[in-house]
């Protein structure tokens, strides 16, 4: 694939370099996307659905009949509901698109699917940037943008992507980005289901929903905290001396899984991350500060959460662990 940069005439230029931007897919967030790029740019837009199209047209959009017709458009937007749409579409608008184009997708897909957009633009560049953000936040122009691809590209869409949002990331090469936005998604999904469980058996246990929220707002409660300290301040850092016991977790996740069959609530979140403190402890973690579970998931991928480390082998892992208190490694 080239890139823009590499090409004839617009070496450098911003993008779009006619000031045209093709967005394919006007739903709700095609339509927020939408609602910026119309202040600065003229767009060309396009949905299989004739309402979305007509509201688009009232927002000032050129709305075109066919997929193919935003081609004639240097940047190409996608917001889309799956990868395969998009694939579809970048497949049949790569043939027409102009030397030196650029597809931008922002619909939520893998890090596999932007390969697979990247193989099936030809020689268009093809870079993330995904949204972190309801409709609302995009149309008001304070959502967060990560953004992953080539370097220079990603420069030359500054302005654009200034346009779209207040907040840019720029993350990492072609697919990091989504990488960030997907695991961000799973934290808030995951998130979630146990604060929803937390909530049910606080009710049931007499307790007041907003006497819950108030007190996991606290940074030094359960909900801030294993981020700020255990993940920034320990995993990090590989720091796990001292703080509180993995068996003293262990043993307050009994007690949270006792006083939810007490109340009669099912637990399915809580219930799992009980299994990692029972490994941990397995393990001989168990005297260590309670972020150690990390080094469960560095010895299962080969993986270094240390800051700026790279892979750790097997036997580096091993090392580390017997280094502890108890002196026992895995079983390899």
């Amino acid at each position: 694939m080239n890139s823009p940069m590499d090409t004839d005439g617009d070496r450098g230029s911003a993008l779009p370099t006619d000031g045209v931007v093709a967005l394919c897919g006007l739903g709700n967030m095609g339509a927020a996307i939408a609602s910026r790029l119309v202040r600065s740019y003229r767009v060309i837009g396009f949905d299989l659905d004739a309402a979305r199209r007509e509201d688009a047209r009232r927002m000032g959009v050129q709305v075109v009949d066919e997929a193919a017709e935003l081609a004639q458009a240097s940047v190409v937007i996608l917001s889309l509901p799956v990868p395969a749409i998009s694939l579809n579409v970048v497949t049949a608008l790569a043939p027409g698109l102009k030397p030196g184009s650029v597809i931008v997708e922002t619909s939520t897909v893998n890090p596999a699917d932007m390969a697979t957009l990247v193989g099936a633009a030809g020689e268009s560049a093809v870079v993330d940037a995904a949204i972190l953000s309801g409709v609302a936040g995009m149309s008001a122009g304070n959502s967060t943008l990560l953004t992953g691809g080539d370097g220079e590209v990603l420069d030359r869409l500054d302005d654009m992507f200034g346009t779209m949002s207040s907040r840019i990331i720029r993350i990492g090469p072609s697919g990091s980005a989504m990488a960030a936005k997907v695991i961000n998604n799973a934290v808030a999904h995951a998130v979630m289901v146990v604060l929803v469980e937390a909530s049910t058996m606080a009710v049931k246990s007499g307790l007041r929903i907003e006497q819950l929220v108030d007190l996991l707002r606290d940074p030094n409660a359960g909900l801030i905290r294993p981020l700020t300290h255990r993940v920034a301040d320990r995993v990090m850092n590989a720091d796990y001396d001292g703080g509180m016991p993995t068996e003293a977790a262990r043993k307050d996740s009994t007690l949270a899984l006792q006083l939810a069959q007490s109340v009669g609530v099912p637990l399915f979140a809580i219930q799992g991350a009980h299994t990692a403190y029972e490994l941990a402890l397995a393990q001989d973690l168990g005297r260590l500060d309670y972020a150690a579970i990390a080094k469960l998931w560095e010895h299962w991928t080969g993986a270094s959460l240390v800051a700026g480390g790279g892979p750790v082998t097997k036997t580096e892992n091993a090392q580390n662990i017997e280094t502890s208190e108890s002196g026992v490694a895995y079983e390899q």
